[in-house]
């Protein structure tokens, strides 16, 4: 799940990456410009408490599609 977790990276790796999301597409954005630029990822599991929508969750369904078309035109542009 790219949305929880912590981003750890060496400041070489954003920082000449043009970054253009305002919201939550900022993770499937940075993922894959990481991954074709040939960075490896890791995944370190946590451990959390996910939130319901009265305790503030901000997450919906049509993000989840927006992280999905972010992953594919960054597949294959810029």
């Amino acid at each position: 799940d790219m949305e929880t977790g912590y981003k750890v990276f060496k400041r070489e790796v954003i920082e000449n990456m043009p970054l253009h999301a305002r919201g939550f597409e900022f993770e499937p954005e940075f993922t894959a410009k990481v991954l074709k630029r040939g960075y490896r990822v890791f995944e370190v599991p946590i451990a959390f408490n996910p939130r319901d929508y009265s305790e503030g969750k901000k997450i919906k369904a049509k993000d989840g599609f927006i992280a999905l078309w972010t992953l594919l035109k960054y597949r294959f542009v810029d």
